[in-house]
């Protein structure tokens, strides 16, 4: 089987790195990550402008017909980078939701506009007592007349400071956790009765919480069907999830990398520290790691390509590893890097930081394993 890239994939890795190496410095991306957005608007306008923004969605809705493996490479190479621009927020959670429900006029009015860069927007999903369960839903959204009165809140709404468009899954019918009676609405922030708390989160990201209280909207801000939105959701989160485990893979990467180049540089006794057999094996485990994730992680992309059963299972067991392996990479990283390792003026505790919280996002490590242990769940 032939698991390299094909031409097109190679080229948008190559700008990619290129973009990274010559216009996306680690003191760049500090710069941008401390601004008040939280990312650089003219950085987000060069994703677009080069296409990235535009990989996973079909020729039809303006996007380069991109797949599983398209965006395994987008995502490793934007983790590498230690991106901050909302990328997942944006393209694969608010954009994964819209491509697959969203009808035409919904398409032109948001999806256009957020494919070219025009439009911020955010998929406003997990509530406080759910914890990784994505069907308990507790936030309602109660029919009147032919509109929706919405209330509930929803935490860790990833770009939700930035987003002007607001992806709310809300519960229409059915009891919280019911996958069927959940229904999706497209919602503008700047609707009356929408209150967004932003703040900064320990990965140099940007969060809000988001309450909703007596939201009235029509019938026109229904994504897909009333009470058939569960689908569409869950087929969204496991996109995010491989997404993000791929980004994870860039990280452990570069995480590696620089310790073994500082273990080249670092004396001790008058000799390089690499030279000590204790750190050696450590940094042998930590690159077995990596590939043992790169392995798992091109599983998950052709398993995602070819559908069924097996694609949940793929991304599963993907996030299981990533939660793992990137624990120890992590941790081994600062550990072999010392005191200094977990220093803010050091990019390595940086990219430790974010690969601790993609471990958590979407479901942790015990999470996964549950699921791959009960042949029930998808």
């Amino acid at each position: 089987m032939d698991f390299s890239l094909n031409e097109v994939q190679m080229i948008l890795a190559d700008s990619i790195e290129k973009f990274i190496t010559n216009e996306y410095d680690f003191d760049a991306r500090q710069k941008y990550s401390g601004s008040e957005l939280g990312y650089s608007e003219e950085v987000w306008k060069t994703f677009s402008e080069l296409g990235w923004t535009a990989v996973p969605f079909s020729e039809e809705d303006g996007g380069f017909d991109g797949g599983p493996v398209d965006m395994m490479v987008v995502m490793e190479r934007l983790g590498r980078g230690l991106i901050v621009e909302p990328y997942l927020a944006n393209v694969v959670l608010a954009g994964g939701i819209l491509r697959r429900g969203g009808n035409s006029t919904q398409k032109s009015e948001w999806l256009s506009p957020l494919i070219s860069g025009k439009l911020q927007a955010t998929l406003a999903f997990a509530e406080p007592q759910a914890r990784y369960d994505i069907a308990n839903i507790a936030t309602t959204a109660v029919r009147d007349g032919e509109s929706f009165v919405i209330n509930g809140l929803k935490g860790y709404v990833l770009n939700g400071g930035n987003a002007k468009l607001l992806i709310i899954p809300a519960r229409t019918g059915g009891s919280q956790g019911d996958e069927r009676g959940i229904t999706l609405f497209g919602i503008a922030a700047d609707t009356a009765g929408v209150s967004i708390q932003s703040y900064d989160t320990i990965d140099g990201q940007c969060a809000a919480e988001i309450q909703l209280t007596n939201v009235s909207l029509t019938t026109a801000s229904v994504i897909g069907e009333v009470d058939e939105g569960f689908q569409t959701l869950r087929s969204t989160i496991a996109d995010a999830t491989f997404a993000v485990s791929a980004e994870a893979v860039g990280i452990m990467n570069v995480l590696t990398e620089k310790t073994i180049a500082y273990t080249k540089s670092r004396f001790q006794f008058g000799v390089p520290i690499s030279s000590f057999q204790a750190l050696q094996h450590r940094m042998v485990e930590m690159y077995i790691a990596c590939e043992q994730s790169r392995a798992i992680m091109m599983w998950a992309a052709m398993a995602v390509t070819e559908g069924g059963e097996i694609s949940a299972h793929a991304v599963h067991s993907l996030k299981y590893q990533i939660g793992i392996a990137g624990t120890r990479v992590g941790e081994e990283a600062v550990q072999i890097y010392g005191g200094m390792g977990m220093t803010w003026e050091m990019d390595v505790a940086h990219y430790f930081k974010r690969l601790t919280a993609i471990t958590l996002m979407f479901g942790n490590a015990d999470w996964h394993l549950d699921r791959l242990a009960d042949p029930a769940t998808p």
